[in-house]
Formats: C-alpha cells, sequence, structure tokens
C-alpha cells in the first residue's frame, strides 16, 4: 500500500471533441496493488489526501479527498463559508486509478463529465 499522485484529465466529449490536458484534477490518495482507493489507509491519513482541480483561466480549487456517508468518494474544496463545496467521483471505489482508465466525476454545475487517468506516481 502506497499513496500516490493520480492526474485526471477530460477526456473527449461535446464540449472537447479532443479532450483536454488543460482541464482535470491532480489528486493523491493511498492505492492498494490493484489501482483502487483504500479507505482503511485514507482514513488513517487523510489530511495527506489533497486534491488540485486545474481548468483553463480559471484559478485552482485546493481540497481534499473525502469519503462520504454510504461510501462514495468526492472532492471537497477548501473555500471559506461553502461547506457544500464538493464533487462526486462516480463509483470511485470501484474504480482502478491506473494509466489508461476512465473515471467520472459531477461537476460544480451537476454535470457529469468523464476524465481519462494520464499518471499514477507513488509517493514516498
Amino acid at each position: 500500500m502506497s499513496f500516490s499522485q493520480i492526474r485526471l484529465e477530460l477526456a473527449r466529449d461535446h464540449d472537447f471533441p479532443d479532450g483536454s490536458s488543460e482541464r482535470g484534477y491532480e489528486f493523491t490518495a493511498p492505492l492498494a496493488d490493484d489501482g483502487r482507493i483504500s479507505p482503511t489507509e485514507w482514513k488513517s491519513d487523510r489530511d495527506r489526501c489533497r486534491v488540485r482541480r486545474f481548468w483553463d483561466r480559471q484559478d485552482d480549487e485546493i481540497g481534499h479527498l473525502v469519503r462520504k456517508p454510504g461510501g462514495s468518494w468526492a472532492f471537497h474544496y477548501d473555500v471559506m463559508g461553502d461547506a457544500d463545496d464538493e464533487e462526486t467521483g462516480y463509483r470511485f471505489g470501484d474504480h482502478r486509478f491506473v494509466p489508461g482508465e476512465y473515471v467520472s466525476i459531477k461537476e460544480h454545475d451537476d454535470v457529469l463529465r468523464t476524465f481519462r487517468v494520464t499518471f499514477v506516481r507513488p509517493l514516498e
């Protein structure tokens, strides 16, 4: 079990037919050998599980990977005064975070977008 830095980039969709490397997320999470997020390891060191949302021509958003009641995962942003500023990963607990895989995130605007895992780097 180790913590990894994971980069997700916007996959192709109707707005971005070629996808976009300028829109996505970088986050840190504990991954099991099969590439899935480990809830046990997350719980023991959740402050380490940070996220950065980058979106062309917008300021980066910084926050944490959180586990919601029922076991789903979300990105919660450190925005003063906005306790509901989250983006939910669709079935993140079932997905393998390995390069080339796809995951979906329900973003601020309630649109479900697909992202491609572009890299996973083990951290020390």
